[in-house]
């Protein structure tokens, strides 16, 4: 392995020492990454055969697929782990790698994130597992998210295609109408603040997903990645699309000054004071949990657009199942992999509230036709479904993603807080995460 792949994962935490071999930062020659054939006898006679499996994820429906693969084969126990939520639990597993011990078989990484394992062969390419039949299963955004090249390094959980969660009763109290694009979108917020000062159209103190999930949209691709060659630029016509919108509602005071995801902005989004919230199809049981008072008063629309007439979407969030490369009884755990995620698994976990990523499902009349009380019986999944079958393609992340996110305030951030343009920080978040990764080693351009 080049001593640049070694350095990958040194910035964030997590412990990949140039000091350290090949094997410490990812796999060896016979990790299982090669794509090497496991044929489904293969894999049914170690399901008879029998022995344990350690799973590391924090998604809860998990739980019950566990009890349910385990009932189908007897002699299979599988050791479902909470290591810690994305980012720690990133660096527990890199930090098993490197010490070659205690690697789970199966690991939950996200698809931002999953690069920054793959480059380095921390996780096994599963095309020879099989996995690569699977490519119609998946609608295009996760799909995308966990092949490289020819090479599959682990099979989508669920996805996010993004949509508009809008607050009915707040547009309907004050006669705005629902936009369909951001131009409109400029204009709701501007009609919502005038009429109570209270009220924002959204809350938004600068936040790399939701930025980068926009951006996506809105046609942009600033990064480019090809093994260790990297290309990052901010400066493309999606990006001056974005900019040009989101600094209108920066300038203006038009965004909600609450940080998401604290109390503030669950009270912001019960109380009517955050009208609208634009992320991933996911979200829907964080209302049914955490803003239960605003029942009925939630609908679901498209992700407005920009450009009159389009169906262009995104990806925010969403997670894979990996096999790290050091990690044993390959062929048990892709089974139970393929059973959570593209076999009877998938049935189980969208009963447990999770969003799909199969392609069957999200088209299926029973999935489409499910009314939604919170929405006030509103058929949402009719809209997740479309937005799914049009997120853009040809989306990169970095391979140093998680990194190039935890610093992502320091940069774009600050247009939040200050003068400096939306565009010039996208500037320089773009020059930090060239400068990492040249630290790191890439050859990186912009």
């Amino acid at each position: 392995m080049p001593k640049k792949t070694r350095r990958l994962l040194g910035g964030i935490g997590l412990v990949c020492a140039l000091a350290l071999g090949a094997t410490a930062c990812g796999g060896s020659d016979d990790d299982g990454s090669s794509g090497k054939k496991v044929s489904a006898g293969d894999i049914q006679a170690a399901l008879k055969k029998g022995g344990s499996i350690t799973v590391w994820a924090w998604e809860p429906t998990l739980k019950q697929v566990v009890k349910d693969f385990e009932k189908e084969h007897p002699k299979v126990h599988v050791n479902l782990v909470n290591a810690g939520t994305n980012k720690d639990q990133y660096t527990a597993l890199q930090n098993a790698i490197a010490a070659k011990k205690g690697v789970p078989d199966v690991a939950q990484i996200e698809y931002y994130a999953l690069g920054q394992f793959s480059l380095t062969k921390s996780v096994t390419d599963l095309s020879g597992f099989g996995a690569d039949k699977l490519s119609k299963t998946y609608s295009p955004g996760p799909w995308n998210s966990v092949k490289s090249g020819d090479k599959i390094y682990a099979l989508p959980m669920d996805s996010g295609p993004m949509a508009m969660f809008y607050n009915k009763k707040v547009f309907d109290k004050y006669k705005v109408a629902v936009p369909t694009t951001w131009d409109e979108y400029v204009d709701a917020a501007r009609k919502l603040h005038k009429a109570d000062p209270k009220v924002y159209i959204t809350s938004d103190t600068g936040d790399a997903g939701m930025t980068t999930s926009l951006l996506w949209q809105a046609g942009s691709r600033p990064y480019q990645v090809d093994g260790t060659n990297v290309k990052i630029n901010f400066s493309d016509k999606g990006a001056a699309t974005y900019t040009k919108t989101w600094q209108k509602l920066i300038d203006e005071k038009l965004l909600s000054p609450v940080t998401g995801w604290t109390d503030d902005w669950y009270k912001g989004l019960g109380n009517g004071d955050i009208a609208t919230l634009n992320t991933g199809a996911w979200m829907p049981a964080n209302f049914v949990s955490g803003v239960k008072n605003a029942s009925g008063d939630w609908r679901v629309a498209p992700l407005p657009q920009w450009t009159k007439g389009d169906k262009a979407t995104a990806e925010n969030g969403g997670s894979s199942l990996a096999l790290p490369s050091a990690g044993k009884n390959k062929e048990l755990a892709y089974a139970f992999v393929e059973y959570a995620n593209a076999g009877k698994g998938v049935q189980t976990r969208l009963k447990g509230g999770a969003f799909p990523a199969t392609t069957a499902d999200l088209q299926s009349d029973a999935f489409q036709n499910t009314e939604f009380p919170y929405f006030g019986g509103q058929k949402a999944n009719k809209i997740f479904a479309e937005s799914a079958a049009n997120v853009g393609s040809g989306w990169s992340y970095l391979p140093y993603q998680v990194y190039a996110n935890s610093i992502f305030n320091d940069s774009v951030g600050k247009a939040y807080v200050s003068n400096t343009p939306l565009a010039k920080g996208l500037k320089g978040w773009q020059d930090a995460s060239v400068k990492y990764g040249k630290e790191q080693g890439f050859t990186v351009s912009e």
